[in-house]
């Protein structure tokens, strides 16, 4: 069953008028990563994965990641649009971040652009930010995407959704 999109407002877009199979657009948007006072990443040159339903997941090109801070991890998973994708731990001040970041080294051809840029959980860490805004962390605990004030929902992970 698909929910009743929520009304957009003035600057905003519906996650309901995305596409189904998901696409990659680039970003010029500031996107920035703060956690226990150090800067994990800024770039103004991210890539945003669009799809019917999700706020935007956004990846972040390697070298705007602060050097030492990633550690690989043995976690894989796969994507049916993007392929395999290998995950991160992050690791801030002693502190580790498990599995807190995934990427795609060698991802389907529409989404060859973004190869190993990276991906952030946003309810794992201090401040994900997109033009200084605070975001919000895509409901449910499995999807990545970050929700600002400019998107129109319902967005998918929340309770209900698994049929979407």
């Amino acid at each position: 069953m698909r929910p009743r999109p929520d009304p957009v407002g003035p600057g905003q877009e519906s996650v309901w008028d995305y596409p189904r199979p998901a696409i990659a657009r680039p970003s010029t948007r500031h996107v920035r990563i703060e956690h226990r006072g150090v800067a994990v990443a800024d770039t103004r040159a991210a890539f945003r994965v669009l799809e019917t339903s999700h706020p935007p997941s956004w990846y972040l090109p390697p070298d705007s990641i602060a050097p030492g801070l990633l550690r690989a991890s043995p976690r894989r998973s796969f994507c049916e649009w993007k392929g395999e994708a290998v995950y991160w731990h992050l690791e801030v001040g002693g502190e580790v971040l498990r599995d807190v970041g995934w990427s795609y080294p060698a991802p389907t051809q529409p989404f060859a652009a973004m190869r190993d840029h990276i991906a952030f959980y946003a309810d794992r860490l201090d401040h994900c930010l997109v033009d200084g805004e605070q975001v919000r962390a895509q409901p449910g605990g499995f999807y990545g995407g970050w929700i600002t004030s400019d998107l129109a929902g319902p967005f998918k992970g929340v309770p209900g959704s698994m049929g979407w």
